[in-house]
């Protein structure tokens, strides 16, 4: 993939066909036997049949059956040993089992985050399902002989958001063929360096420049939200965590069958109503492609989330975690098949991580997906994020406002505005084009109107810099050091932006107004609705909902 064209306002997108690009969405495969419980291509009816892993081998979607509970298993990890008690959690070879990793492998370093009134930070994490078929385990849960040993691919990114006060829990799940750009990434082991793309690549090839700590990057790149630890799982222990609690309990409005004339599915067959699920049966829930909704990789999410909310409320009832032995096999299971960063290398640290987890009630859980769009022509069979309501949903994960429409308890200090220390004529300012979105080029001459805008507010030494091409959701003014800051805030105050769009910032040498993907068009700056709605477009779901129920696709049903 590649975009075109020199730096500035002028620069110019291009992708690459959708076909040079991995489509892996399988969950679990009898590597030696196809069958309805152990089959499902993984792709949209009429989707081509091709694909690449990062050593450059295709993989066909027969063979590329996995798609596992990572995401679930990362967070139910998290839950099992918060809720496991210090006693059967300080052994060292738990300890041994936890690989390590580093946090972030971009070049951009991420913002620090910002207190609410009370001195409290949110907190971020990072879930990152990978693939990897690199253990006897691993392979026989994964199956798809082929693939063993092979890079893995990030294939389930969500991320997991703390509100600063603990009173909300917020879930933004992406999906796996989303198209993005993908920054410089050096691996900490090898020191090869990945450049950053040029255009547009699948979000799951991440995790193969460089590990964990390439996705973090991408996602920070994207969306701008400081991102405090990760944690990766793989196929090892997920299938014991639904018999551990003693099942699932999860919901289809009709008789399910998933499995088509060819042999595809994932093998699922409940009766209508409610079924407690665990094992292979929990697995199948989980993989179930065709039969659910519009038989889409995103009606598949939707059930994951339903499964999640219904697992956590189960751990949370402490169903079937009294058995001692139990309980340490689990966590055992649970840390061999972790990868953390190194802020989390600890069980102690991850005891206390759940802690905090914690005392986010189930009724403030919130799971989403990053509203997104399907993509024309050559990426047709790919998404992009849904251009406004993807922002949205990110900026009010950096605001930390709750996606529930529920208000925090502690509410952010208004900003301050500061008197200037010179006047207008005598204030420096650079002007950047940033408004390049995921789906639209730059709009040209951005920068150079601004600039002309400012001239006509007494800011006379204005310039703009044409070398840096970064997009910015947002219009911003940023300042280097405290006694710019009055001046800056008068730059915004001229220009009719927000003095919460004043930001300090150590990446800048003087005054630097952004001017970002919400002023793309001519005429004065209008501040983006303060509304603090999560979009209808992330289909939000309540952690504490019991009365969610799948929808049956026409034609698995019996």
């Amino acid at each position: 993939m590649g975009r075109s064209g020199t730096p500035g306002e002028e620069t110019r997108p291009r992708v690459r066909h959708a076909g040079q690009l991995g489509w892996d969405d399988g969950l679990y495969e009898d590597a030696s036997a196809k069958s309805p419980d152990s089959a499902d291509d993984g792709r949209q009816p009429g989707a081509a049949d091709d694909g690449h892993r990062r050593d450059g081998r295709k993989r066909r979607g027969k063979k590329g059956k996995r798609r596992a509970l990572r995401w679930v298993a990362s967070v139910t990890a998290l839950l099992i040993i918060g809720g496991a008690g210090a006693g059967y959690l300080y052994y060292e070879h738990l300890n041994s089992n936890i690989k390590k990793a580093d946090l972030t492998l971009g070049d951009k370093k991420m913002a620090d985050h910002k207190a609410n009134a009370a001195g409290q930070t949110p907190l971020n994490i990072l879930l990152i399902g990978s693939d990897a078929r690199d253990s006897k385990e691993n392979q026989k849960l994964g199956g798809a002989k082929d693939t063993f040993g092979a890079p893995p691919l990030a294939d389930v990114q969500m991320l997991l958001h703390l509100s600063a006060d603990r009173s909300n829990m917020s879930v933004i799940s992406m999906p796996r063929d989303t198209m993005l750009k993908i920054p410089k990434c050096t691996d900490p082991e090898t020191k090869r360096v990945y450049p950053a793309t040029t255009g547009l690549a699948m979000t799951n090839e991440t995790l193969g420049r460089g590990g964990p700590g390439c996705s973090v990057a991408t996602w920070y790149e994207l969306t701008g939200i400081t991102i405090d630890h990760f944690m990766m799982i793989d196929f090892s222990g997920v299938v014991s965590m639904a018999d551990a609690i003693g099942g699932v309990p999860v919901c289809v409005k009709g008789n399910v069958y998933s499995h088509t004339s060819e042999g595809h599915g994932s093998g699922l067959k409940l009766e209508k109503g409610t079924t407690k699920i665990k094992g292979k049966q929990a697995l199948q829930w989980l993989r179930t492609r065709y039969g659910f909704e519009d038989g889409t990789d995103l009606g598949r999410t939707h059930a994951q989330h339903m499964y999640m909310n219904s697992m956590v409320r189960e751990l949370r009832k402490g169903t079937k975690l009294t058995d001692p032995g139990k309980l340490m096999s689990l966590a055992d299971a649970a840390t061999d098949a972790l990868t953390v960063d190194k802020g989390l290398d600890t069980v102690k640290k991850l005891y206390d991580l759940a802690e905090e987890l914690k005392k986010a009630p189930t009724k403030r859980i919130t799971m989403t997906t990053m509203p997104n769009v399907y993509g024309t022509g050559d990426l047709k069979e790919r998404v992009l994020p849904k251009p406004g309501e993807a922002d949205q949903l990110f900026q009010m994960v950096r605001d930390d406002i709750p996606l529930d429409g529920r208000a925090s308890k502690r509410k952010k200090k208004a900003p301050v505005a500061e008197k200037p220390t010179s006047t207008p004529a005598e204030t420096p300012v650079t002007v950047r084009n940033g408004t390049r979105t995921e789906t639209e080029y730059p709009a040209k001459g951005r920068a150079t109107t601004v600039k002309d805008l400012l001239a006509e507010k007494g800011f006379t030494q204005g310039s703009i810099d044409a070398q840096n091409t970064e997009s910015a959701v947002r219009t911003t003014v940023s300042y280097p050091s405290v006694d710019m800051k009055g001046n800056a805030q008068a730059v915004a105050k001229a220009l009719g932006i927000p003095l919460s769009a004043v930001k300090k910032s150590t990446a800048v040498s003087g005054i630097t107004l952004t001017v970002g993907a919400d002023w793309r068009d001519d005429g004065d700056y209008h501040a983006p609705s303060a509304e603090e709605k999560t979009p209808d477009s992330a289909r939000a779901l309540n952690g504490d909902d019991e009365g969610a129920c799948m929808d049956i696709q026409p034609g698995f049903g019996w």
